[in-house]
């Protein structure tokens, strides 16, 4: 493989990881509410416009889903002090609950996909996952996952 080529097929290999995930796991809630839930567990409470930025969705289309977050208790949204006019969207304790829960799902679901690998390849997977975290770490939009 060339260089050029190998982030881009970590990016595909960790997105077919989710699907194949989500599908074995039978989940089938959007993947763009683990992503919201994760940015905000991360980052703190935002705004539904930069949630949207950061999920790369419409305004509207994030209110729907942050609507949907709200009455599952995940999320809660709360007017913005220095804004009477914004709304600020923070995770719940359930909310937390439910992220962790579902990175454990997928945990135990990936899980028997690497059992062959040796302790070389778990040193190298594990270094590779430390550097693409150091390298998301500060994303300008706060959504590394």
């Amino acid at each position: 493989m060339q260089r050029q080529d190998v982030i881009p097929s970590l990016v595909l290999s960790g997105y077919a990881l989710g699907r194949i995930a989500a599908q074995d796991a039978g989940n089938d809630a959007p993947a763009a509410q683990w992503r919201v839930l994760n940015l905000l567990e991360q980052s703190g409470p935002k705004r539904v416009g930069e949630l949207a930025a950061a999920a790369r969705t419409t305004q509207p289309g994030m209110t729907r889903l942050i609507g949907n977050l709200e009455r599952e208790s995940l999320v809660l949204r709360s007017p913005v002090a220095e804004d009477s006019r914004a709304i600020a969207v923070a995770i719940t304790a359930d909310g937390s609950a439910a992220l962790k829960a579902w990175r454990a799902e997928f945990r135990d679901i990936l899980t028997p996909r690497f059992a062959g690998l040796d302790d070389d390849e778990w040193s190298i997977l594990t270094r590779a996952a430390e550097i693409l975290a150091a390298h998301t770490e500060n994303d300008s939009t706060g959504a590394s996952e």
